[in-house]
């Protein structure tokens, strides 16, 4: 594994696009922080660029550094669900501007996936994560239902989990309010 994660560290500095597998689906990723990144994933995906990206961090401790403020309510959602949970939060900041929603919020979800965590300690920023998937089209549910299109338009496809065939499925998404109110967008 550290010789993948090695990799993908070069091509993430470098501005480049990974295929990676994650605590859900497999995903498409890049530094969050960078705009010409980010922009490429919308184009490899025939994306709408006004439809914000999910990030992932490897602890919650670092979730001030991406938004304003955090209501407490989210630390024992992300301790105790028993899922992945991605949290959507109000007021992102020292992200890329094309990640970030126009209402100023980001999703993020908190991995527990031993080589997206790793990964994301030695790169020291969050990253990326959206489904491997064109626009429209269904999430794939292992490596093996991945478009050719996707494979061919990243910069390195990380060699973990391909021939893992269990059906996975995406996170639970909710959103969250400052004043601790919270609504479910995706059970």
């Amino acid at each position: 594994m550290n010789a993948e994660i090695t990799k993908a560290l070069e091509v993430l500095k470098s501005g480049g696009l990974i295929l990676y597998p994650t605590d859900t689906i497999w995903g498409i990723g890049c530094d969050a922080t960078n705009v010409e990144a980010v922009e490429r994933i919308y184009k490899l995906k025939g994306r709408d660029s006004s439809k914000s990206l999910v990030i992932l961090l490897d602890s919650d401790n670092k979730l001030l550094s991406y938004v304003s403020e955090v209501p407490d309510i989210a630390y024992d959602l992300i301790e105790y669900a028993e899922n992945p949970l991605t949290i959507i939060y109000s007021n992102a900041k020292n992200l890329a501007s094309n990640v970030i929603h126009e209402d100023g919020s980001i999703g993020i979800r908190i991995s527990n996936h031993n080589f997206c965590k790793q990964l994301i300690q030695k790169f020291k920023k969050p990253i990326v994560s959206t489904s491997a998937n064109l626009s429209g089209e269904p999430s794939p549910e292992n490596f093996s239902q991945i478009s050719e299109t996707i494979i061919e338009g990243v910069d390195y496809v990380v060699d973990l989990e391909q021939a893992d065939m269990s059906k996975k499925k995406s996170s639970t998404i909710m959103k969250i309010e400052p004043d601790g109110r919270f609504s479910f967008i995706r059970k």
